[in-house]
């Protein structure tokens, strides 16, 4: 899929919108490497805005967890990149996630108590959704570097979790 693509479907998903087919093209590996950084990064600021307003030590705790791996792989991929000396490369899927997580991060901003926690955990649970899809149809297919491809494995291995924890934590909610 085209990246500006991509980013659309994504953005879109997230706030629950049928996207429209898509033509086939593929994003560089320097592409990749920003759009997976930039999605750990969203997270991250997320996780942080939930451990600031929730009161739910669930909620707290699976945000801690969100800050703890999503650093801790974005760290990963910048010792990758330094050491194939490849430049992150912004691009159209960047900009579209990070303005669609930044709209999203206003509106969780304006919730308190339960309303924000049940609010938070939804986002979660659709953002991991898109990224892990995204990962499995189209990152992980696209890179042409093996160790790019391996952390890009390893990094689903990792958010599918988040993903299932999230839905455990939804659960609890209710």
């Amino acid at each position: 899929m085209h990246t500006r693509q991509i980013a659309t479907l994504t953005a879109l998903c997230m706030f629950g919108f049928t996207p429209l087919a898509w033509a086939a093209d593929k994003p560089t590996d320097a592409q990749i490497a920003h759009i997976a950084y930039t999605a750990g990064t969203i997270d991250v600021e997320a996780a942080k805005l939930a451990i600031s307003k929730s009161k739910n030590k669930e909620v707290v705790a699976f945000a801690e967890d969100m800050v703890r791996d999503h650093e801790a792989v974005n760290k990963q991929a910048l010792a990758l990149v330094k050491k194939l000396k490849v430049t992150p490369e912004d691009n159209d899927t960047s900009k579209s996630l990070t303005k669609a997580a930044t709209d999203e991060r206003a509106k969780l901003a304006k919730l308190t108590g339960a309303s924000f926690d049940k609010a938070y955990v939804a986002n979660e649970i659709a953002y991991h959704k898109q990224v892990n899809g995204a990962l499995e149809t189209l990152l992980i297919p696209s890179a042409s570097n093996g160790e790019l491809k391996e952390l890009l494995q390893t990094g689903l291995k990792v958010f599918q979790g988040h993903q299932q924890h999230a839905e455990h934590v939804a659960a609890d909610l209710k």
